[in-house]
Formats: C-alpha cells, structure tokens, sequence
C-alpha cells in the first residue's frame, strides 16, 4: 500500500484488471510431446472455435502449427479425443511422424478417426469413417510394428447404454486395426518396452474409478503383435496405479497409492519394489488419457513432479541410488511431464507465471518459457493477491485445507475498522484440487477489495488416498462442512466480513455452492455456473466413465434414491429462500442441461427466492469467446454489487433478479 493510497470500501477498488483483459487470455496449454530435438504441445484457441493445435517446436527455436487452419469448404483440424467423455492422450509422435484423433467435423457428428501427417504435409486419415462410432485416445507409436498402440471405444454395439472399449493397434498405412485386450470396463496407458516385446498396461472395472483401485498389466508382445502370457502385476480394487513407464533399460516403473501416498514403485521381477517414499503425490486423478508426472531423462535419472501440502513441486530421483533432490523453480502446478536427453519439458504455472511449456536443462537447471499462455506486464504484479495456507478443524474432529487470497491493490485502503467480502471457491470433480498457479478471475475479484478463500475440502487430491477417499459416503456434507468451516475460521480470525459470504463454482463446484445455499445458513448469495442440483439426474445421465461415480461417492440406484434426493438442493427449493442465486448456463452444455437449470430457475422464483440467470453460447465452465467470458465475469461482480450494495469503480450492465431482493 502506498503513502498516497486512496481510501475506498471494499468491491469499490477500480482496478486495471479489467474482465475484457481476462477474458482475452484465451489460450489454453496441454498434452507435451518429445521426438528427439522437437518437442509438440496443444494449444486450445479460443479464438478459432476452441480449436485444438499441435505445434511443434524444433531444436532451432522455430514454432509451426502441424494442423493446416481451416479454409472455407473444409472443416478444421482439432486434435481432441472424446473417449470416456474426457479424452486426453490425443496425439503421438515418433521421428517426425505425427498420429492425431481429429475432432473436426463438416457433417453430423465429430469425426474422431486417427489421421497421420508430418510437419508441412496434409493429415492423411488412417481409419474409416465410422460415422464417430469409433473414438480412439491415449496413443502411443509402436515403431517397428509401423502401427499405433491405442485405447479405442466402439458405439455401434451399446450395453446398458454404455460403449465398449479395448486396446488396439492400428496399422499406420492401413485401415487394420488388431483387437489387443478387451473385456473390461476401462483401459488406459498402453506403453511399449524399449524393445518392443512386452507391453504394459491399465485396466479397471465399475463401480471403481481410477484414483480408488486399477490394475496393472504387463504381457509379453510376439512376433506377429499379439499380446501373450498376460498377467497382473500390481494393483487391485483398493489401490490406485498411475503412469507405467519403461525405463531406458527395459525395467517397468509406475506410481501407487498402496501407503496413501501416490508414490513411485518399480517392477522387479515379480516383486514390487518401492523406488522413493514420501508423504508426497506423486500421481494424480486420472480424469483424462494420456498424463504424466514423471519421466526418464538418462537411465537413471527421473524428472518428477509431486504434490505436497497442495502444491506441485519439481525433483530429480537417482534410481540407482535412491537420492532424492528438489529442483527450485517458481511453478507450483506442474503436469504434462515429458523427457528429452538430459532435459524435461512440462506445462507449469505460478502465482505469478500464467501456464506455460517449459524446457528445464538439467545443467544449467534454468527453467526456459518456450510458450506462454499469456503475458503477465510488470505493472500489473504489484494487484496480484498471493495465495496463504489455510489449516483448520472441521466436522468429525477432521481437518481441511485451503488458500486464502487477501484482497490486493497498491493504491486503495479500506475505512478502518471495515472487513472485505469473502469470495467461496470450490473445485469441480469433487475429486479436484485447488491450485495456487495464476487464476485471473481470482485476482479480478482480489484487485476489487474482495477476499478469496478456494477450498481444498475432503475428497481432493493432494493429501492423500484416506484423505481423498473419506468424503465417499459424505459426499454433500463433508465437503460442504469445509468450504463452510473455512469462511467461518477466516471471519473468526477477524479477516472477512461475516455478512457478506458468498460462494461460486462450477460443475460439481457448482453443486457445493448450491448446497451450501441448501443446507448452510450463512451465505450472502451465490453464483452455479453449469452447478449439478439433481443427483439422480446426474447418476442417470452421466458418460461411461461416470456413470457409476456416485455410486462410490453415495451410493447406487435405486438402493439410494433417497439419498440422492435428501442431498440434491433441486429438492429443497424452500430451503433456498434465504439467499439469492446467479446462475450462469451454457446453451449447449451435455453435463448440465440447459432446461434443467431453467427448470430450476423457474421453480425458485416460484417459491419467492430472487434469481438471476445468464446464458451464453458453449460450456458455462469454459466459454470459449472474449465476449462470453467476459460477460459472465462483469454479470458475476454486478450480481455481487446488486445484491451486498456495493458501490463499483466502473459501472456494469445491471442484473435482472426476480423477484427484486428484498421484495
């Protein structure tokens, strides 16, 4: 704060943050891929459509996009699988050959057939057109096969709703595809020894999702191709395995849960042997194909990234001699980790460094930005709100975390003795985590005089599988006890003003800021964006991978009809008289309906409750154009201002609320 800073009331900040600003840092970083000096990303343009890019980037420095962009009469390229509804492992690379799932589509349907292209030349589709019937994801090149190694999910022959899915190769000059394994409800992370003859893998069945238990398999890969002497090697229904990875020499490493902790194993033998233990993640949920925190840089060295305490670290393992170092870098949310000889590329960010691919030379051991998803200007560090750890007890003599964002501004002061609102976040999945990387949105809120408290409740990762697992069976009431029980620490610490609470989130997020306003009588009001309200709905409708999800968080239908209802705030719209609501809708949203939040919508203002709504075009969790993303935000802070009487430095569009608060 400055000797000159000019006294205002907290939200009435005028801040340089502007949701125009925000909303033009559109670009999203993901998927790392290392071919010899070349290293390949994603890169989601929200600009072209949310269209998904590889670029590649050689050993010179020069950056090229491998996807021709779209002209007029052809559909653009985009390299996005829809398998389990999530995708992810959606391109390979191996000495300059390119395989992409291509999501792009003229017709009816996403096309979603494997497509082959080298740098400068036109993709070359290498499956038929199965009308999107056949998704392929989590692709890996098996060279010397000249095939690619595959998950793939077949929606011709439907059981109980739900497509079937195995493990293929895919010949790369062909249309041939070779069914590997199947049977089973899931399978992920195929991956090729250095010699081609043995092949691991990931396998598990409903009720159970990855992070609750999978197995791995490892079988021995014949001449012809074909898989042989296939057995199980770790892994089971109560632990959780993460990434297989061969080791240069041929030996197979992979993470597991077996001692809480998402810690690194090796295969020895038939035995399996711990490699380094640490009350450390060292994995994470498998909501997507195709991730990786760990990866050999030399035969015996390991780049790692870990979570400790909710927070991403780098290390550098000696697995010879087991020693263990961290590497100091500024990212604290770090995935996508990918090695090339004595050098690791990941996608990081930091507090104050946007997501970014990075190049770490183990020499130098200098982090590289070779691309940014945005620019963070000198001037604008001094508004950036830093993030602090947040410790406290909570229902069942538990404890919970979280990190408390105070509000931030060089030149504005509050009048004494005035404490700021209190923004609640909470993270989807429920089995989510908060990340201290970067967020604009939170500092567009700090910037304004707002507090913001994102919740780490039980059920998240990064703390652990007893930890992640004890919110199934409590699911709407443990996490909802924490994201209440840490506003309630930071007002009883004197830090936020105990009358103006408020809470937002999205998705499953969502559906904790509506429980909150349910079956919690302390908030302001909130704002769903896409929030899930009707369980049932939600355990009826869901994708393949989750569709048996609450059965584990709750519990199955019919048995627990019920309790579904009983934790559903669509249920008890009475109980939602007491504050009110945004909410903030995609129109083509496939999670959430649209009618069934308008239904909603319909149903509070019946009951009296004063409910605002906005629907933009796409995904609520992810608008993909500047101008939808900003009018969510400026709806978003208007609503606040509407409803707390705050006085904003730049005046917004008003919100319809019916009925008027307070009528």
């Amino acid at each position: 704060m400055t000797l000159a800073s000019r006294e205002a009331p907290y939200g009435a900040w005028k801040s340089p943050l502007t949701a125009e600003l925000i909303a033009s840092q559109s670009l999203s970083l993901g998927e790392v891929a290392v071919d010899g000096d070349d290293v390949y990303w994603l890169e989601v343009r929200a600009n072209e459509g949310g269209r998904h890019v590889i670029v590649r980037r050689t050993a010179e420095g020069t950056h090229a996009d491998l996807l021709p962009a779209p002209t007029e009469g052809r559909a653009p390229y985009s390299a996005r699988s829809l398998v389990y509804g999530r995708g992810g492992g959606s391109f390979a690379v191996s000495e300059g050959l390119v395989v992409f799932v291509n999501h792009a589509s003229g017709g009816p349907h996403p096309d979603q057939r494997l497509y082959r292209v080298n740098p400068g030349r036109t993709p070359v589709p290498i499956t038929p057109d199965m009308g999107g019937k056949h998704r392929y994801a989590d692709l890996s090149i098996d060279r010397a096969r000249n095939r690619v190694l595959c998950v793939r999910e077949d929606w011709r022959n439907l059981q109980e709703g739900q497509p079937s899915i195995a493990l293929v190769a895919v010949d790369i000059d062909g249309q041939k595809q070779t069914v590997l394994t199947q049977g089973r409800d899931f399978y992920s992370s195929p991956v090729l020894s250095p010699n081609g003859r043995r092949m691991a893998w990931l396998a598990w069945d409903y009720p159970s999702m990855p992070w609750d238990g999978c197995e791995l398999w490892v079988a021995d890969v014949d001449e012809d191709g074909a898989l042989r002497h296939a057995r199980l090697v770790a892994g089971g229904s109560t632990e959780s395995i993460f990434q297989p990875e061969w080791s240069p020499q041929g030996e197979l490493y992979f993470v597991s849960d077996r001692n809480n902790w998402w810690n690194l194993y090796r295969l020895q033998g038939r035995n399996v042997v711990p490699v380094l233990e640490r009350r450390a993640e060292f994995g994470a949920a498998q909501w997507s194909l195709g991730m990786s925190t760990y990866t050999f840089i030399s035969p015996r060295h390991v780049v790692c990234a870990f979570n400790e305490q909710g927070q991403w670290r780098l290390g550098r393992l000696d697995v010879v001699l087991g020693q263990f170092s961290e590497l100091s870098t500024p990212y604290t949310d770090i995935c996508h980790v990918r090695g090339g000889f004595a050098t690791a590329y990941f996608v990081g960010g930091g507090p104050e460094q946007p997501a970014s691919v990075v190049r770490l030379d183990m020499e130098s051991g200098k982090p590289q930005v070779i691309k940014a998803s945005s620019t963070v200007p000198e001037s604008l560090l001094p508004y950036l709100s830093r993030a602090e750890p947040l410790h406290y007890p909570t229902s069942e003599l538990g404890e919970s975390h979280a990190w408390y964002y105070p509000p931030t501004h060089p030149d504005f002061r509050a009048p004494a003795g005035e404490k700021p609102p209190l923004l609640i976040l909470s993270h989807g999945g429920p089995t989510g985590a908060a990340s201290t990387k970067l967020d604009w949105t939170i500092q567009y809120f700090t910037s304004r005089g707002f507090g913001v408290v994102d919740v780490n409740h039980r059920g998240s990762t990064g703390h652990g599988r007893d930890y992640r697992l004890s919110l199934y069976g409590n699911f709407g009431v443990m996490d909802v006890d924490d994201c209440a029980n840490a506003a309630l620490r930071l007002v009883q610490e004197g830090r936020v003003d105990a009358r103006r609470l408020v809470a937002r989130g999205a998705g499953m997020g969502g559906y904790t800021t509506l429980a909150l306003l349910a079956f919690r009588d302390i908030l302001r009001c909130g704002t769903s964006m896409a929030g899930v309200s009707n369980l049932e709905s939600l355990a009826e409708n869901a994708e393949k991978f989750e569709a048996h999800y609450m059965d584990q968080i709750l519990g199955p239908l019919p048995e627990s009809r019920q309790l579904l209802h009983d934790r559903s705030p669509a249920f008890h719209p009475d109980n939602l008289k007491r504050s009110p609501l945004l909410f903030i809708q995609g129109r083509h949203d496939t999670r959430v309906p649209p009618r069934e939040t308008e239904e909603l919508v319909r149903k509070l203002r019946s009951h009296g409750v004063p409910t605002a709504l906005l629907l933009i075009e796409g995904e609520a969790q992810a608008p993909r154009g500047t101008p939808e993303a900003r009018k969510a935000l400026e709806t978003e802070l208007a609503f606040y201002a509407r409803v707390m009487g705050l006085t904003l430095a730049d005046p917004l569009e008003s919100v319809v609320i019916e009925p008027s608060p307070g009528s």
